[in-house]
């Protein structure tokens, strides 16, 4: 009976990912308006929050997302935002659900790869520094200077003395930042042991999102305990009074979503910017003008 009743805990649990991963694909095509709609063809499993709800606040969040970046276009604010977690903790899908209706000339995304031999000879964050944001702009960091913390820390990619010297420098470097101006928000994405087990192995059947899991990935499994260790040195260095790490409860994909957008948009004061109306200005039309013909070998072929 236990067995079965693991098993059935388990299918119910692969469905609920399932779902999860049609209402990410539904969530580009939604609006207020279809919401109903939409929601009625599909409702047919039970999510741990609401979908209606979800989507509501959802799109209710991205609205403000829209009013913060007005607000930072017109002030010439600068805010940099930081997302750090285990992998496959959902800092992606945070982030994809932040950019989702910005303007990506204002809102951008600094996600770097591993340092090349020539970055490793450099100052630290020096690296980080060119994709910091110049007014008016948003950069969202997948993973930070915080790599150093963590990754490095666990793999062995830094010396001792690079280690020590971290912690002894960021607390100025985040200083500096908030002195220039830029508005500075720290995220720790929390999961389980068990919550990413799952997730990997959903990651593993899905030839879609294989590519999500790197080698590094799957060596990082091993070492849970040490890669906990390592976050909490780091936070207890690195939570400073002027620059406080926020952590997400992320098991809840849904629920982090929602509590991680809304409380960025808490932790920066902006305000609705009066938009100017947009007047079309009516179609010049030139009776000398004839549209030339485009020949038929130019047109990418009909095959749907």
């Amino acid at each position: 009976m236990t067995d079965r009743t693991s098993q059935t805990a388990k299918r119910e649990r692969i469905i609920q990912e399932m779902a999860d991963d049609l209402d990410e694909e539904l969530e580009m095509e939604l609006d207020d308006a279809r919401l109903d709609e939409l929601l009625d063809e599909t409702d047919t499993l039970n999510p741990t929050v609401d979908r209606k709800l979800y989507f509501r606040e959802l799109l209710r969040l991205q609205g403000e997302l829209v009013k913060l970046q007005d607000w930072v276009q017109n002030e010439k604010k600068k805010v940099v935002v930081l997302f750090e977690g285990r992998d496959s903790a959902g800092k992606g899908g945070v982030i994809k659900r932040i950019t989702q209706r910005l303007n990506p000339r204002v809102c951008r995304v600094a996600a770097l790869p591993a340092p090349s031999e020539r970055e490793r000879s450099q100052w630290y964050f020096q690296r980080y520094v060119a994709h910091l944001p110049a007014g008016g702009e948003i950069v969202l960091f997948d993973r930070s200077w915080y790599n150093r913390a963590g990754v490095e820390r666990v793999m062995g990619f830094c010396t001792e003395e690079q280690y020590q010297e971290f912690f002894k420098t960021v607390p100025e470097f985040e200083r500096m930042l908030i002195r220039s101006g830029i508005i500075l928000v720290k995220y720790w994405f929390s999961i389980t042991d068990d919550e990413q087990q799952f997730r990997f192995s959903m990651r593993i059947k899905d030839p879609l999102k294989q590519w999500k899991l790197s080698p590094m990935d799957v060596e990082a499994r091993s070492r849970w305990e040490a890669y906990t260790k390592a976050k909490e040195t780091m936070l207890e260095h690195t939570h400073l009074q002027d620059s406080p790490w926020w952590i997400v409860d992320a098991v809840d994909k849904k629920r982090a979503r929602l509590n991680c957008i809304s409380h960025l948009l808490s932790q920066i004061p902006y305000q609705e910017v009066a938009r100017v109306p947009v007047v079309l200005p009516a179609r010049v039309r030139n009776p000398d003008y004839h549209r030339g013909p485009v020949p038929p070998e130019m047109y990418v072929p009909a095959k749907y």
